[in-house]
């Protein structure tokens, strides 16, 4: 039922009343209430939610914000002679024509060395890397430094961790990096017969995607060598 609230002292009145009951001020032609105020029907502008949505924004930063500096904290960061070796290889990627990816890795990654309370809460297959979305942390495993042949392999392993960055999901990193490769001049021929890494992630790319070796004469060939 609709209601007109008296201009004068307050009170609520019929929408048949021309008159207040309370005061008897005129209810025709009152001016009508300002923004902040109530409306005819006692209840609030919805100016509320978006103060409510503003507040939930908010506090959802925050806990972002304190997950972050917790996975930081909880972790130990490159030292100085890794760094450079990361910088190598990220140099590598750029020069390879791969400048997005690059240069998130470069400016926007925090590299740690060592894993922090969420990995090891929710620990890891055998890697030479993983990567906490969408905190842009990076941990590297010694395997990284110790078991790849040199940048070009490393390369290929930080643009892997770069799609995991951007969002990709396991599958999707490494269908990325098998199908450029070539780009990165990581192939077969150089690093098949001398590489755990590139032998292992083939592996892992062929159990995981079996379509992208179902090419050549007998359908069981690399389609992107």
């Amino acid at each position: 039922m609709n209601r007109s609230k008296c201009s004068s002292c307050g009170l609520v009145n019929s929408t048949a009343d021309e008159k207040c009951r309370r005061c008897g001020a005129s209810l025709v032609d009152q001016p009508a209430p300002e923004s902040g105020e109530s409306n005819s029907d006692g209840v609030k502008p919805k100016r509320g939610i978006v103060r409510r949505l503003i507040w939930i924004l908010g506090t959802t930063l925050i806990l972002l914000f304190a997950w972050y500096l917790s996975l930081l904290a909880s972790s130990n960061r490159l030292g100085y002679d890794r760094q450079k070796t990361v910088d190598h290889a990220v140099m590598v990627l750029d020069q390879k024509g791969f400048g997005k990816e690059a240069f998130v890795l470069k400016h926007l990654v925090a590299y740690r060395d060592t894993d922090n309370w969420w990995n090891r809460y929710v620990g890891h297959r055998d890697a030479y890397a993983a990567t906490n979305f969408p905190f842009e942390i990076i941990t590297l495993y010694p395997e990284f430094f110790e078991k790849t042949v040199d940048d070009n392999e490393r390369a290929a392993i930080l643009l892997h961790e770069a799609c995991h960055l951007f969002g990709s999901g396991e599958d999707s990193a490494l269908e990325r990096v098998w199908r450029e490769k070539q780009k990165l001049d990581w192939t077969e021929a150089k690093y098949g017969p001398i590489s755990e890494a590139w032998n292992s992630t083939r592996r892992l790319t062929m159990n995981r995607l079996p379509e992208l070796f179902n090419c050549g004469t007998e359908g069981q060939s690399d389609c992107f060598q």
